[in-house]
């Protein structure tokens, strides 16, 4: 009898924890979808917004939002420089065509073609790949592409957009290289 009581109690306890993996919800994929309409609401046409607004808190990771803004940083100085130069027909550098997508001119529509969610050593907690897929009809043929969202959950504090990896039509490989390559540009001109 204790061997059967004792048989009966280890299979509880990997029952149990079983159970206990967290799971994907459905309430996941809602706040996913939602942090990626928020960006091309709100970024997606054009880059003056990224000038106009600060980068919210709620919509980028850290890492993302801080690289974002150093770039932002970069681009007024460069700006002003200008202003100030003795030859002010120089062209500042400057964001210029869809910043958050493969194409340059941007994006007719777009749609989100699925969402992989997973667990997440770096950070700690759980990670998610958008792929979406866009539209440009102003032009013949029209252009359709897809670019991955790399979004990330650490610690149950809310999904964040941390990089974007383009289609191979444009000329970067992902947001975050771009953007760092035009840092170390901008750096290197106002030395």
């Amino acid at each position: 009898m204790k061997k059967l009581f004792l048989f009966l109690g280890v299979v509880l306890i990997f029952a149990s924890c079983k159970k206990n993996e967290p799971k994907p919800s459905l309430s996941s994929d809602a706040a996913i979808k939602e942090k990626v309409n928020a960006l091309y609401t709100q970024y997606g046409k054009s880059t003056e917004a990224i000038y106009n607004q600060p980068i919210p808190d709620n919509l980028f990771s850290q890492d993302l939002k801080k690289i974002l803004d150093e770039a932002i940083h970069a681009s007024k100085a460069d700006i002003e420089k200008v202003k100030k130069s003795d030859h002010p027909d120089e062209k500042p550098l400057i964001f210029e065509g869809a910043m958050f997508s493969s194409l340059y001119e941007g994006f007719t529509s777009y749609k989100i073609k699925s969402i992989n969610i997973s667990e997440s050593t770096e950070p700690l907690g759980s990670q998610a790949d958008v792929n979406v897929e866009f539209e440009y009809s102003h032009s013949s043929p029209k252009v359709i592409w897809t670019d991955k969202i790399h979004l990330i959950n650490a610690f149950d504090a809310g999904w964040r957009i941390d990089n974007i990896v383009f289609d191979t039509i444009g000329n970067s490989k992902d947001l975050k290289t771009g953007l760092q390559s035009f840092i170390k540009y901008a750096k290197e001109q106002n030395k």
